[in-house]
Order: C-alpha cells, then structure tokens, then sequence
C-alpha cells in the first residue's frame, strides 16, 4: 500500500469519526415546568342586608286656621303638642305635617287632602273650623279627626273644649295684684271677636280682678279679628290712654300689636303690662335682656289636648266624645315660672286655684255686661 493510500485512508477514517461524533451528540431533555395550578378561592357571597323599612307608627295632620303656624297663639300651641307626641313616639317627618289655610274657604278643601290620604288623625284648632268639619265628618265617616275649642256631634270627632272662664280668673287675680302695688286702679280686656267662647275670658278676667279689688275698673272692647296685629296695636293704644294699667288679650295673632304697643311705650319710659294668652308668651314681650311686658300667660293647654288625643288613637283609644280640660286636670293655669309675679302673689292665685278646683269659687262663663243684659 503505497504511502498516499495510506494517508487517504487515514483522513477518511477521520472524517467518517468526526460526523460519528456530531451525530452522537445528547441532547439534553426538555424539562417540562410543573404546571402549578392556581387555587380556586371562591369569593364569599355577600348578601345585601334586608333594609326595612321603619314600621309606620301614626299619622297626623294639622290645618291651621288663617293666623297660620306661627302665630304664638292657637295654631302654634296645637302644632308644639304634636310636636312633642312625634318625638315622644319617635314619629319619621313623613308621619306629621299641616297644610296652612290662606283664607276660610281653604277649610274644607285642606281637611279633605289629609282625609283622601287617610291621616290616622287630622286636628283642626279652632270653633271657626266649625262647619267645615261637621260636613267633612259626614264625607269621611271611617276618618278620625280633633276639633279644638268646638262640638261636632259626631261619632269619628273628639271634640276638645276648655275651662277659659277658669284660666281667665286666676290671670285677673294676678293683674289686680299688680295693680293694687303700683297704685293703679284700671285693667283691660281685649278679645278678638264677640261670641261666647271669647266672652268666657272676658267673664273669668273681671271675675277675677273683683275677687281682689270689686271696685277695680275693667275696660273692656273687641277688635273684630283673630290675625290683624295692627288693630290689636290700635286698641293697645286706646286703653294705655284711657289709663289701663294692664291689658289682658283673647286675641290670637291680633294680640301681638298689644304687645308690640306696651314694649314701645315701656322703651319710651311708661310703666304698662299685658297678660298674654293660649301659651306661655313671657319670650315674646322681651324688649331689653331678659326684661318682658308680660305679666303672665292664660295657657289654654290646646298643646295637651292635641297630644292625648293623639296617644288616644295611637293606643286605639279614640273616642267621639267631648273632652273637657280645666284647672283641676291642668288644661288651663298659668305658667310654672312667672319672672314677675313675686312668690307671694303666686301663693295667692293657687289659693284661688285650690278653690276652683274644689268649687268653693264658682267661676261664671258669661261677662257681668251679657248677664246684665239677660
């Protein structure tokens, strides 16, 4: 074998082990990554809190009369009574409204909205309520409602009155009083209109101020209106010149010219007073700090006459009855706190309350002027 042969075989043997060795190349194995699966985490079902709604507990309506909601009289008594039967009861907003009248031929119309929305109770303040509730009773017989200071014999109307002949006396026990200290010998009354309901203020007042001076004059006149504060100004004004030491009023929002009038003059240095009425009206005479021309208040309590009534239907109670409130179960008095009134002339009108209440004083309901006249 020649030299050349050999070398070519030697290559060839080369070549053919260097392809032996590429084809023997180890592949490394593909390591497949574990698939890690992921936990399935159930979310919690969140159920939406059942909401209820707060169970009804009683509606009530009231309709004002034209000297409307705020007149520190009648219509606002009535209103504060509700008042505080809502928040006593925990009454919602929705479950206590009024509906003020512009006019008396709103009467009607305003109770029979309450009564097509079927108020469990709807209140009317006031005897000029008189004819428009006796025909909304008939319309509306499975509807409750409260006619205050007036009778409508009906079955579905509690009918509140009061004893004002009785309030009226103690309120002109304490005006002699004070008239009696400053020397003075001359009071006044002012009712809003001259009828018998008014009158029984006008009765008790004189009754009153005779239990202590039968030789005090008292003054006596009738603006013709519940709303006109000016009259009420105009009147004030007569009987401070006519020498009216004190006027007491039965005059709803006419009486607050009275006040305005004697808060003007006692600026100006006269020494006057006026005896509020329906509520406590000590905060509506202040003319200087704390300094007030009411002497003290008649409460005709139509405040507690709204809320028993109302507690009446809410405790299924309801009744179409009359319902009397006087000195004895404290639908009338005077104010528990008097700034002016010192404490012994307040021993002295409850000694006259005790009276009343166990009918040794008999307190009449008609003015001497009317009795006069029979």
């Amino acid at each position: 074998m020649s030299k050349n042969t050999i070398k070519l075989f030697l290559v060839l043997v080369l070549v053919l082990a260097m392809v032996a060795g590429c084809s023997a190349k180890v592949e490394e194995p593909v390591v497949e990554e574990p698939v890690v699966e992921e936990p399935v985490v159930e979310e919690p079902v969140v159920e939406e809190p059942v909401v209820e709604e707060p169970e009804e507990v009683m509606t009530v309506g009231l309709i004002t009369d034209i000297g409307g909601i705020d007149d520190k009289s009648f219509n606002q008594g009535t209103w504060e009574g509700i008042l505080e039967f809502a928040e006593d009861f925990n009454l919602s907003e929705e479950e206590y409204k009024y509906i003020q009248s512009e006019s008396d031929a709103d009467y009607l119309p305003n109770l029979s909205t309450f009564a097509d929305e079927e108020m469990d109770l709807i209140v009317a303040p006031g005897f000029l309520f008189f004819d428009s509730m006796t025909e909304v009773a008939e319309l509306y017989p499975d509807q409750k409602f409260l006619l205050i200071d007036s009778v409508v014999d009906a079955s579905n109307v509690a009918s509140a009155v009061f004893a004002e002949h009785e309030g009226s006396f103690l309120v002109g026990v304490a005006a002699a009083l004070k008239a009696q200290e400053a020397g003075q010998d001359t009071v006044a009354f002012l009712g809003g209109m001259d009828f018998g309901l008014i009158q029984k203020f006008e009765a008790g007042f004189e009754a009153g101020v005779w239990a202590v001076d039968p030789d005090m004059t008292v003054l006596v006149d009738y603006a013709g209106a519940f709303n006109d504060a000016q009259k009420g100004q105009t009147f004030a004004s007569k009987f401070y010149d006519q020498g009216a030491y004190i006027i007491y009023h039965a005059a709803g929002g006419t009486g607050n010219g009275v006040i305005k009038e004697a808060k003007d003059r006692v600026q100006n240095g006269e020494d006057v007073w006026v005896i509020g009425v329906d509520k406590d009206q000590y905060d509506d005479g202040i003319y200087e700090a704390d300094k007030s021309v009411i002497l003290t208040s008649m409460m005709k309590r139509v405040d507690v006459a709204a809320y028993t009534v109302c507690e009446n239907v809410l405790n299924e109670e309801f009744t179409g009855d009359i319902l009397v409130f006087n000195l004895a179960n404290g639908g009338v008095s005077i104010p528990a706190e008097n700034p002016n009134l010192n404490a012994e002339w307040e021993t002295e009108i409850q000694d006259f309350a005790d009276q009343v209440i166990a009918g040794e004083i008999i307190v009449p309901e008609a003015p001497v002027r009317i009795l006069e006249e029979d």
